[in-house]
């Protein structure tokens, strides 16, 4: 069997607030193979890019800090690096691409030398050397007129373009495993799919590993090889895409699915949306965080924590409630 590239076991992150405590991450566990597309989904507020943070160790310190857990990336815990090691790390053999490319790319340095400055600081490339190759990664991820853009500042790109700019740098230094953090969410849903399209197939020319997060059902079905599905801080369910789809166990991830139109559903039908807010992560219930939204939930609910439970092959879930009775099973989504 192959060995995971990234194994996260009973991550906890939390944050110090006016209000109180925040536990953002709550014992969080999960692997990424070789190649593998991970999705992490889940509401706003749900804990997921907090998740993708931790990993990198770019949680603000204070007011966070990672409190328990191991991150072991190629068999080294990223948890325990000085800030220096993890530096040669960021970037180098693990690259995120972030939201909101505007905000994350240098308004007065030039889209060429910002994708090029990884390879210099990362690799030794020489300066010449390195923006040549950033010119050949623009044109990779098809960016027009690629020689002459990278003399281009982030303002003279589309949203689009950013953001495949964004790509070109998180593949300047062939990383092993990228961390894309709602890489769509300004994008128009033309200019979205090809993002990730790209995103996608570039990941299956370098057999890099992809952690995706999004809150957007279609792209799973569409990209993902695993799913985790976050609430809360915790992860609630965790299977193959495929499973997920065909039979949700979890009523939360059952809403989720309710939510979100298909081709292959009944028109005629009625979507239903989740009621409710997400829980304040400064006052969870004793019991099941999803409980006080549950149609299905009881007593034993609002007051018995569940654990995560193997309810298949490859398949947890965390619910007192019995799988086979929460969950009638879906038809599975036809991927394009």
């Amino acid at each position: 069997m192959t060995e995971p590239l990234l194994q996260v076991r009973n991550l906890t992150t939390r944050f110090r607030t006016e209000r109180g405590e925040v536990t953002a991450v709550d014992n969080v566990s999960f692997d990424v193979a070789p190649g593998e597309t991970l999705a992490i989904v889940g509401e706003s507020g749900s804990g997921k890019s907090v998740t993708a943070l931790s990993i990198l160790r770019l949680i603000p310190n204070p007011p966070g800090r990672i409190e328990s857990g191991q991150i072991l990336f190629e068999g080294k815990d990223l948890v325990k690096m000085s800030d220096e090691e993890i530096r040669a790390v960021r970037g180098d053999r693990i690259a995120m691409i972030f939201q909101e490319p505007m905000t994350s790319l240098n308004p007065t340095i030039t889209v060429g030398k910002q994708i090029a400055e990884p390879m210099n600081l990362h690799r030794g490339t020489a300066w010449e050397v390195a923006l040549k190759t950033a010119g050949e990664l623009l044109a990779k991820v098809r960016i027009p007129d690629a020689a002459s853009k990278g003399s281009a500042y982030p303002h003279q790109f589309s949203g689009g373009q950013r953001q495949r700019a964004m790509i070109a740098m998180a593949l300047a230094c062939k990383p092993r495993l990228i961390i894309a953090d709602e890489p769509t969410t300004a994008l128009d849903v033309t200019v979205q799919a090809q993002v990730l399209d790209l995103l996608k197939e570039l990941c299956r020319e370098t057999n890099a590993s992809l952690i995706l997060i999004t809150h957007d059902l279609g792209v799973v079905a569409r990209y993902a090889d695993r799913v985790a599905v976050m609430y809360g801080g915790r992860i609630v369910e965790q299977s193959s895409a495929r499973n997920i789809y065909k039979n949700p166990s979890h009523p939360y991830t059952r809403g989720l699915l309710a939510s979100v139109p298909r081709l292959d559903g009944d028109s005629s039908q009625r979507l239903v949306p989740i009621e409710g807010s997400p829980p304040d992560l400064t006052r969870l219930p004793p019991g099941c965080a999803f409980a006080p939204r549950c149609r299905l939930a009881t007593d034993e609910c609002r007051q018995v924590r569940p654990e995560l439970r193997t309810v298949g092959t490859d398949h947890i879930m965390a619910c007192i409630r019995d799988a086979a009775a929460v969950s009638p099973a879906r038809s599975e989504p036809v991927n394009p």
